[in-house]
């Protein structure tokens, strides 16, 4: 693959540089302008390349999501200068279009070498796709169907130059000015993908609803809402509320969490990371208040000892629900402790707490089972 990819690298370098000494020689805009493109190809999978490196170096300290965003940034900028290259292109031809009678007369060493730079680029094209699918590599196929877009480019600069040596002087320029807008088209592309990242555009919806599915059918999940997704560079990042049993242990709703993750990744390969936060209701519509106009631990496990303090108990444990903007508490009572407590009186200080403070929606009192 590597030796394909070398062979592609120096054949363009050789066509673009005899493009350009031929069309200045010949006075072949388009020559030159074809030459660009060719370039313009070079140089973006070189700084894409080289970028990529770069941004493939691990998360450190000043940069904890990792360095993907310096491959957009180089991307933004390499598409920004192709556009401008482009439409200086299509700017020189308008003007020679405007100018013909000014314009030098071709010499037939352009027409030569535009078919020259056609027949390489369809043997190029030719040869990296047989490499392609006698290696079984995707990314080198797309590469060699790069290659046969650019021979078509390099296809309209010959029918542009065949066509002005034939009597019809204004085909040259105006197929310079097609290759302009291809390089133009090139570079708006490449910027406008870099640019969406940069802002964080998430996926299209059709993946968004795969994703979806993927955590719904995760064991344990009740729902899941506020699913947010973006790029950097090759990686997606997503983040998703999940909601399970609102009444399951912490631990379990992080091995949900843990679930959710892996089904992701191994569903979504393109996926990198996820951010998973853990709901025990739709926070989205009923959490309307902040937490702090909730009661905390603290206060609300003063308030059940004094409950048991005229028996002399306290609850090993107390397990609190904070669900729709109401806290349900359930207290464990170590064994033997129960007898020593009077039912009625504790249901009615119960009633009591519940009556004084809307806050409590109920209060359950559960003993442990002696081993």
């Amino acid at each position: 693959m590597q030796r394909t990819t070398l062979v592609a690298v120096i054949t363009n370098s050789l066509l673009a540089l005899g493009q350009i000494v031929v069309g200045i020689f010949a006075h072949a805009f388009s020559l030159v302008a074809d030459a660009a493109h060719t370039l313009s190809d070079l140089v973006t999978d070189v700084l894409v390349l080289s970028a990529g490196r770069r941004g493939a170096e691990p998360a450190d300290r000043d940069h904890p999501y990792g360095h993907g965003r310096i491959e957009t940034a180089t991307t933004l900028l390499l598409g920004s200068v192709l556009a401008f290259v482009g439409l200086g292109f299509l700017w020189s031809s308008g003007v020679r279009l405007q100018n013909m009678a000014d314009a030098p007369a071709l010499h037939p060493a352009a027409l030569y070498m535009a078919l020259a730079t056609l027949l390489a680029k369809e043997g190029l094209f030719r040869y990296t796709l047989g490499a392609a699918r006698r290696l079984r590599a995707p990314l080198l196929e797309a590469n060699a169907w790069h290659a046969r877009s650019d021979a078509a480019s390099s296809l309209v600069v010959a029918a542009g130059i065949g066509g002005s040596l034939a009597g019809y002087p204004f085909l040259e320029p105006l197929a310079a000015a097609v290759v302009g807008f291809l390089i133009l088209n090139m570079g708006a592309r490449l910027a406008w993908k870099a640019l969406r990242e940069l802002i964080d555009t998430g996926l299209p919806a059709e993946q968004i609803a795969k994703i979806t599915r993927t955590v719904r059918e995760t064991p344990g999940v009740v729902g899941v809402h506020e699913l947010r997704t973006r790029r950097m560079a090759d990686r997606v990042l997503c983040d998703a509320h999940v909601q399970v049993d609102p009444r399951i242990s912490v631990s379990e709703g992080h091995r949900i969490s843990d679930m959710v993750y892996f089904r992701i990744r191994d569903a979504h390969p393109d996926v990198r990371d996820v951010l998973v936060h853990v709901d025990a209701e739709h926070d989205g519509e009923l959490q309307v208040a902040s937490p702090g106009q909730l009661p905390d631990r603290p206060w609300i496990k003063r308030a059940i000892d004094e409950l048991f303090s005229a028996y002399g108990v306290v609850p090993e444990r107390i397990l609190i629900h904070y669900l729709g903007q109401r806290i349900e508490v359930e207290a464990m009572l170590a064994p033997g402790d129960r007898a020593r407590i009077d039912p009625a009186a504790l249901k009615q200080s119960i009633e009591i707490l519940i009556s004084r403070d809307p806050t409590f929606r109920s209060i359950h009192i559960f003993e442990r089972i002696a081993p």
